[in-house]
């Protein structure tokens, strides 16, 4: 069995993330225009007419802005859990075919096994998601401000991972960011640190994890390559011999598309 996704943006301008299998694929999340996404989706070779539907992880405006644009325009089904679509109301507007879920509670989506688990955001019920087809499996984690043992347990074993990897505390402390903005950032409500993301992947590696994407890096308070430096370093002192890729996604382009095999398909290629 083989997953592939692509994180499409990533960040406080727009965030989505396309994964496929089988032929079919789902979006989570959508904060880019109509035309955006669909540039996005050319641009790497991706086939928006295989999207079955739209996963949201909460409400903020870079997450959702485009999502009901893209669920009318191909006739898919928007999946949320009611504190989300309450949320998002007035954003989303008229859509179509709504699928409501509730967090911690699994369910299919065609070729797709998901489940839901909640996160520590500043919204009124956000969640984070793994997504299994066959024996493959992705976590989607990021606008968290802190790990909890759920969200370690929900991601542990997981083939691929999307994780946040936000800002620098320095950074963040000395850029243009107003006190009432960095303390929302650094709370447990906001978003994740380098080394807090990096302390949470070590925590998380096993010899099947395969990629590890670092999202929603802050061009404010971060920089990609501080980002990536911080977690394989802090990997890498794990030591081992099957520490798993590190990718990064963009603001402002798409990243790559990273192809998830199970264990048996490894072997046998």
């Amino acid at each position: 069995m083989t997953m592939r996704f692509c994180v499409l943006g990533s960040g406080s301008k727009g965030n989505a993330t396309y994964v496929e299998a089988e032929g079919k694929a789902l979006l989570i999340d959508n904060g880019f225009s109509g035309v955006e996404i669909e540039r996005r989706l050319e641009a790497k070779g991706l086939d928006g007419g295989r999207l079955q539907g739209i996963l949201l992880t909460h409400e903020h405006g870079d997450h959702v802005r485009g999502a009901a644009i893209l669920a009318r325009k191909h006739g898919i089904s928007l999946y949320a859990n009611r504190g989300t679509l309450e949320a998002a109301a007035k954003t989303l507007g008229n859509v179509p075919d709504i699928r409501e879920f509730c967090t911690g509670s699994s369910f299919c989506l065609n070729k797709f096994l998901i489940h839901p688990f909640a996160v520590s955001h500043d919204t009124a019920d956000p969640v984070g998601f793994v997504i299994r087809s066959g024996s493959c499996s992705l976590g989607y984690c990021t606008d968290t401000g802190m790990v909890s043992r759920l969200i370690q347990h929900r991601l542990t074993g997981c083939h691929g991972l999307i994780i946040e990897c936000n800002h620098d505390p320095v950074m963040l402390k000395n850029g243009p960011y107003p006190l009432h903005l960095q303390q929302r950032v650094r709370s447990h409500h906001g978003h994740l640190a380098n080394e807090d993301a990096a302390r949470f992947i070590q925590d998380l590696l096993h010899e099947n994890l395969q990629h590890v994407v670092l999202a929603h890096i802050s061009e404010t308070n971060n920089a990609p390559s501080l980002a990536y430096d911080t977690v394989v370093g802090i990997i890498s002192s794990e030591g081992g011999s099957s520490l798993p890729e590190i990718s990064l996604a963009w603001q402002d382009k798409a990243g790559e598309i990273v192809s998830l095999c199970t264990s048996d398909e490894n072997e046998d290629s």
